[in-house]
């Protein structure tokens, strides 16, 4: 009798392709310590979306919630995702982060990484393998799945090869956008088992277009050892196969399964009314995507594509973002999409619709992997698309992209600590995500409390404004209702934030207010710097933003000579980097924003007073 070993991936890839990310740790605590007690190989509890969204929208520590689980699972190692160079960002990071990262994730509980290179770039994960392995950790070593001309079971193959010789303990399938057929599975395991018969093969596929199930079972025919479940209350749509399910199948099939049904199921029943909390980021229809098969755009991304479009101002036209997706991948020669790269081609693409002509605008992203600084594509990049994009400067794609990068820790160790930064985890937060970072600590020092995004839609029901202006003695500020407390006998509690800092305001009923109780204190202690709204461009230097995003990297000055096409600011939307460039030769008159500001479409951010 075959044993088959199970990851459940629920407190990970379950919340990050069906609500966002968006569940706290709080949440998840109690059915941690049932999972623990199942019988998994592994819980896959950590990495992917999970490190950023805690520290940008949940103002958690993710190191904390890693502790956390750890302190409940004595009986179960616990898994991550780490996206080899990438580690959980979206760029390359130098070898010196990526080697302390995967130190600290081991010390604080990861016992497996599952570690991948979105374009198969085995270079890209030489270190974070060759660490894992130096602190004794078992590394999956990954095959990023997808389809196209290129992408075959000989090519699969190949890169398994490369990662046995790099010394991986399993060789992982990893099928994020539910692509893999009951067919090229079970032709694709038959090969790695016949090639490799020493290594376990393990199955990683998502449920996007119904066809998990039935390739897991022809992948465990052809020998495959381990597949990803999830609990049924965060399975089926973009996420995976319902656990409870697959361990019923597998044993009528008669194979051994070590994990308690009973328990797991008790784990899907607790997070019923979890995923009802977070209702606001359980968007997606209960049919299977069967698009997905032409778009490829994985599960986890489809959530935060549409809240994404949403802000834009643009959800009606996601079909013709997907469509435009098609074209943009098979240009930079076929990427699977999976961070970064799946961020990297569908930001361009929304950027191609939005302006109404291709490559009109270009994220610094796009190019630094038309430049190869991401490494090897598995196709060549159309010759126009290089000429287009980077003029006459030439591709590095023979060199490891990690090897054209200094040494950062010793730098980010000073930056991090003034910026509030108190132990190695910090720092490494810090490295990883500055602004988002830095905005964490000063959260944290300040003590304030954390407010739900979701209680946004209960003053949206009550047709209260969450974002508006008013005027105080003349003088005009830009207020934004983050929240509101219980109410008590005396009024309302609101949180509100001016120029970013939070405070807790009272509103009294109004038959009982007179002029003075407008608010109890004194407004003028709100805010440090508050500024008026920004105009809108009026003329040829006035410089804006075509995207809603916040501001990460100013590189201008008053006073400043600047060129047509010279980069003026950087926006930060749909987790990319998008340069904005002057329009004009001209000096630099203003600048009307500061980083780490949010911005919308047409508001002035550098005025530019044109060369004569």
């Amino acid at each position: 009798m075959r044993k088959i070993e199970i990851t459940d991936v629920s407190l990970r890839d379950g919340i990050q392709s069906l609500l966002a990310t968006r569940v706290r740790t709080e949440d998840m605590l109690e059915v941690i310590e049932i999972l623990d007690k199942c019988g998994f190989y592994s819980l896959e509890v950590w990495g992917g979306a999970t490190f950023d969204v805690c520290l940008r929208y949940l103002k958690e520590d993710p190191w904390e919630r890693l502790r956390k689980f750890k302190e409940r699972t004595p009986n179960t190692k616990l898994e991550m995702l780490l996206r080899g160079q990438n580690i959980v960002g979206y760029r390359h990071y130098p070898d010196d982060v990526v080697e302390l990262f995967v130190k600290k994730a081991y010390d604080n509980g990861i016992e497996v990484f599952r570690i991948f290179d979105a374009l198969n770039d085995t270079r890209n994960l030489k270190k974070a393998i060759e660490t894992a392995k130096k602190v004794g950790a078992i590394v999956k070593g990954v095959l990023s799945y997808t389809i196209s001309p290129v992408h075959n079971v000989e090519y699969y193959v190949n890169v398994a090869r490369e990662l046995v010789d790099m010394g991986i303990d399993i060789i992982s399938i990893k099928d994020q956008a539910g692509l893999l057929s009951p067919k090229v599975c079970y032709d694709l395991v038959s090969a790695l088992k016949s090639e490799f018969p020493k290594y376990p093969v393990h199955l990683h596929t998502q449920t996007t277009a119904n066809l998990a199930e039935m390739a897991q079972l022809k992948g465990i025919e052809a020998g495959a050892d381990m597949i990803d479940t999830a609990f049924y209350s965060l399975s089926s749509q973009t996420s995976h196969p319902a656990g409870e399910t697959m361990i019923y199948v597998l044993r009528e099939f008669g194979y051994k399964v070590d994990v308690d049904e009973k328990l797991y199921q008790r784990a899907g029943d607790l997070f019923v009314n979890v995923r009802k909390k977070y209702k606001k980021y359980d968007v997606l229809p209960p049919y299977p995507d069967v698009g997905v098969l032409l778009h490829q755009v994985p599960g986890g991304m489809i959530t935060n594509f549409i809240s994404q479009l949403r802000e834009q101002g643009m959800e009606e036209r996601l079909q013709e973002v997907l469509e435009e997706v098609i074209r943009v991948r098979e240009d930079l020669g076929y990427p699977p999409l999976v961070t970064p790269t799946s961020q990297i081609v569908g930001s361009q693409a929304f950027l191609n619709v939005l302006h109404g002509e291709r490559y009109k605008v270009v994220t610094k992203e796009v190019k630094d992997y038309v430049k190869g600084l991401y490494g090897r594509p598995p196709a060549p990049i159309k010759e126009e698309i290089i000429k287009k994009i980077l003029g006459d400067e030439k591709p590095v794609y023979h060199i490891r992209p990690a090897d054209l990068l200094e040494p950062e820790l010793d730098k980010v160790k000073e930056e991090a600590t003034k910026a509030g930064a108190k132990s190695e985890e910090d720092i490494l937060s810090y490295a990883l995500f500055p602004l988002v970072a830095k905005e964490f600590f000063e959260w944290r020092e300040r003590g304030e409390p954390y407010i739900p995004e979701q209680e946004m839609v209960e003053e949206k029901r009550e047709n209260i404004p969450v974002e508006f202006m008013i005027t105080v003695h003349g003088e005009q500020y830009h207020v934004q209702i983050a929240g509101r407390g219980e109410p008590t006998q005396e009024g309302k509690t609101f949180f509100i934030r001016l120029d970013g800092r939070l405070e807790e305001v009272l509103l009294k009923p109004i038959r009982e207010m007179k002029p003075s109780d407008v608010v109890s204190g004194d407004i003028s202690t709100l805010g440090t710097e508050i500024k008026p709204k920004r105009s809108k461009p009026i003329g040829l230097g006035d410089v804006a933003s075509p995207i809603s995003g916040r501001i990460v990297n100013i590189k201008v000055k008053p006073g400043d000579e600047v060129k047509e096409g010279d980069v003026l600011f950087v926006v930060e939307a749909m987790k990319m980097e998008n340069e904005i460039h002057s329009p004009i030769d001209g000096i630099v008159e203003e600048v009307l924003a500061q980083v780490g500001e949010a911005i919308n479409p047409d508001e002035v951010v550098v005025k530019i007073k044109p060369k004569a």
